[in-house]
């Protein structure tokens, strides 16, 4: 399918048949007993022939015990360690722990979270959300690996420029591959619950590391935050191929006191304007007493005053954002706004428009064809096609896959082509012996699903 069909095919599954579903055929592609955990990433290779994914759960909870990241070939279901750490430990306490993989738009490179090594546990400590590092891997199963990020909590003087003091996780690629962003966790001043920050390569890096890294919002403790102040930000992802803009979820500070007098708070759509000429050494990355600042030119701009929540996704071209709010039947659905819009913009057209209008709502997983023409997300365990191209048709949905039935559909992630769309379902797996087994609590394995996104054209000739 050339570029100009794919336009009017993501319109022309709503347009057209929106009376009815568009069932594509769905396939199984892993069923090795472990888990396979795409985790809402970006989980397609640049050409399309792989996955990535992690194997949490399997062994024991959480990222804590995962004991790999690996890639599934989608043709022949072929399963390849990517990267396993030599040594760990499981149980409630464990490390390293790795996890949370994203694969880059133009490299053959995956990154992903990576816990404290075990010869650094008796320093660092077990895996936290405070204790991590981003690590990138050569996705051709050889296992080589560089930090991405240096950590740094030594309390006896400034935190050491281009370094956190904590844990970087669910790093995101800017679809040119230049910007890293990904959330953060402090671990030397852990008042603050959350914020975003992003990487890139620099030539002052901290030493063991490829990457100089920066926060993107200032740092609020709820304690003494006035009306305004960002207490916690996440969900967040780029808008626009080259990571100009970050979108987030921020708990803003509210006016007023709620019925006990305590202080209100609200959850809005945030935009982070990060400009391609801005000097990421002139971040501070924080003292014993001072959070980290983020760098020169950063702005940040309030999309939304109502509430708004999950994970975040701007177009690739960077005109929209979606995100989910509430509709006035008190469902969840998704809205788009221009990414230059607000919900109190003099014009019209730059506020938000509910975009979905689904019976059981919209389940988190929201994802942008790479056109721009629809969006897809889960609803009542199906995975919907709804076009957002202006017109008459914006807002018809069409169901890919059957509504209402078991095991749940999860981890919605579409290539970066637009052609495939992957997703989990927790199923029966069978060992090598052909008996049933299952994940340490009992649970089926997560396996990974793909379907083909429909060429309506063709249906309809």
């Amino acid at each position: 399918m050339n570029g100009t069909s794919l336009i009017v095919v993501t319109c022309i599954a709503a347009m057209v048949l929106s009376a009815r579903p568009v069932y594509a055929q769905e396939r199984q592609i892993t069923f090795n007993p472990k888990n396979h955990s795409l985790d809402n990433n970006d989980n397609f290779s640049n050409d399309g022939r792989f996955l990535c994914y992690d194997t949490r759960e399997t062994i024991g909870p959480g990222i804590d015990n995962s004991q790999s990241v690996e890639k599934v070939e989608i043709a022949t279901g072929k399963e390849t360690v990517l990267y396993t750490p030599k040594d760990s430990i499981t149980g409630d306490e464990a490390a390293p722990g790795v996890g949370a993989a994203s694969y880059s738009a133009v490299a053959n490179t995956v990154a992903f979270i990576h816990g404290p090594p075990l010869d650094q546990v008796p320093e660092r400590g077990w895996y936290g959300k405070p204790n991590r590092n981003g690590a990138e891997v050569i996705a051709d199963g050889s296992g080589r690996m560089v930090w991405l990020d240096r950590r740094d909590v030594d309390t006896s003087r400034d935190t050491i420029p281009g370094a956190h003091r904590g844990g970087t996780h669910r790093h995101e690629y800017t679809l040119d591959g230049k910007r890293i962003g990904f959330t953060y966790d402090d671990f030397i001043l852990p008042q603050y619950g959350r914020g975003i920050g992003y990487m890139e390569k620099h030539p002052k890096a901290p030493e063991g590391a490829t990457h100089y890294f920066a926060l993107l919002i200032p740092i609020v403790p709820e304690a003494g935050a006035k009306p305004g102040d960002i207490v916690h930000a996440a969900g967040d992802s780029w808008v626009g191929r080259r990571g100009l803009m970050r979108a987030f979820i921020g708990k803003v500070r509210a006016e007023g006191t709620d019925d006990e007098g305590k202080p209100r708070y609200e959850e809005s759509l945030f935009v982070i304007d990060l400009p391609a000429d801005v000097d990421i050494t002139t971040a501070d990355s924080g003292s014993p007493t001072r959070y980290p600042a983020p760098p020169k030119g950063v702005s940040i701009r309030r999309l939304t005053h109502d509430w708004a929540g999950g994970i975040v996704r701007g177009t690739p071209d960077g005109d929209r954002i979606a995100y989910y709010g509430k509709a006035a039947d008190g469902t969840t659905q998704i809205f788009i706004i221009p990414s230059d819009g607000s919900d109190r913009d003099s014009d019209p057209a730059k506020r938000p428009v509910q975009a979905t209008r689904l019976p059981h709502g919209a389940e988190p997983g929201v994802r942008w064809h790479p056109s721009g023409n629809s969006i897809l997300c889960i609803s009542n365990n199906a995975v919907v096609s709804t076009c957002v191209k202006p017109g008459a048709d914006f807002g018809r949905s069409v169901f890919l896959t059957p509504e209402g039935d078991a095991p749940a559909r999860e981890e919605l992630v579409m290539s970066l082509d637009g052609t495939m769309i992957a997703f989990t379902k927790q199923m029966p797996t069978n060992g090598a012996d052909g008996k049933r087994v299952k994940t340490y609590d009992g649970s089926d394995f997560r396996q990974i699903f793909v379907l083909d996104f429909p060429d309506v054209d063709k249906k309809e000739q």
